[in-house]
């Protein structure tokens, strides 16, 4: 028989981290831009902390740029994105500022077939160097396929500035990989779907990597955002490989998806998996204790009630959350895990 098997996968070319680093990127745009001119697409606070001295370098440089200023990683602001950049028709765009800009830019490249580059202004969860865009349509939230950045800017001195929650979730969002890989394995012998072993041997290093330096993660120390910036960017290496985003996003994932569709309460996305980490681990039998041990050791909590999240939010989230994806098998199985199990999980690992 004719051996047929195909896959794709898409890496950066050029990834510069380090302290100062942002006069590299006009010398990048010439290798990888299809025209003329560079769409920035920032945020307000991003544009001042970082996008206007990137759109100042360019232009120093003799590069055309224009700048798109845009809200949360929303279908809307998607739209308005991609109608603006149709306009202009750029022959790169940057992505300028935290996970939601960088997701907007990514969509919107893949969607105009552009190339682009990931300018990170927070290390605040594995999306900056990810084939995978989450964005937000009415209740529901939306991983969708995205442009792989040709090259991450991933500077540590604009990093560092960012609040010391942002660097701690984005550590969280690596470790969550932890469970990742344990509901694909699970997969594997259930659904008999393929694992790729060098992705999820990647993406379980890049966990294990930070619960072991957890107490090198600090506030205010740029070592620390060199060190979470890494395994975000290994995290991302693992999701190219697989081709997928399985090595780095499992039933802990989910579960944040399935509290950020209700709106409710304060945490951010990587502050929600270290909840659904806890959770999940618990219900795979493995040592959940360990993994509440490290957060708390990065400063996040697993109470729910510390984000404005009821016991009853947190129950129904992790019930249901399997339905989000209905395709993706985890350890939450195929129908909803019933009340009273997800109720003794999460009062076990007292996250309610």
């Amino acid at each position: 028989m004719e051996f047929e098997k195909f896959k794709v996968m898409q890496f950066p070319r050029d990834v510069i981290v380090g302290h100062s680093i942002l006069h590299n990127i006009p010398s990048l745009v010439p290798l990888y831009s299809r025209g003329k001119g560079v769409l920035i697409i920032t945020g307000n606070i991003t544009y001042g902390v970082t996008g206007r001295e990137v759109e100042s370098m360019l232009k120093d440089a003799r590069i055309e740029t224009q700048v798109i200023k845009t809200g949360d990683a929303t279908y809307e602001n998607l739209v308005k994105c991609e109608e603006e950049a149709r306009g202009i028709k750029p022959g790169i765009m940057i992505g300028v500022g935290g996970g939601s800009k960088i997701d907007l830019t990514k969509k919107s490249a893949f969607d105009l077939d552009v190339p682009f580059i990931s300018v990170p202004t927070s290390p605040s969860h594995d999306g900056i160097a990810s084939p995978r865009a989450t964005i937000k349509k009415g209740s529901l939230v939306l991983s969708e396929n995205a442009r792989m950045p040709v090259a991450i800017v991933a500077d540590t001195s604009v990093l560092i500035k960012a609040p010391y929650r942002y660097l701690a979730a984005g550590a969280a969002d690596v470790i969550s990989n932890v469970t990742a890989v344990l509901d694909w394995k699970l997969a594997n012998r259930i659904k008999g779907e393929e694992v790729s072993s060098s992705a999820a041997t990647l993406a379980e290093y890049a966990a294990t990597e930070l619960m072991e330096k957890a107490h090198m993660i600090l506030p205010g120390v740029e070592e620390s955002a060199w060190l979470v910036t890494k395994q975000i960017l290994a995290s991302g290496t693992a999701m190219a490989i697989a081709s997928s985003s399985r090595p780095a996003s499992g039933s802990e994932h989910l579960f944040s998806h399935a509290i950020e569709m209700t709106g409710k309460g304060t945490a951010i996305h990587g502050e929600l998996c270290a909840l659904g980490t806890v959770a999940t681990m618990f219900l795979h039998g493995g040592d959940w204790k360990k993994l509440a041990s490290v957060f708390k050791q990065i400063n996040i909590s697993i109470r729910a009630a510390d984000y404005g999240l009821t016991s009853e939010d947190v129950i129904h989230a992790l019930s249901t959350a399997h339905s989000i994806r209905p395709e993706r098998y985890t350890i939450l199985g195929e129908s909803d895990l019933s009340h009273s199990a997800a109720e003794r999980a999460l009062e076990i690992t007292e996250i309610i």
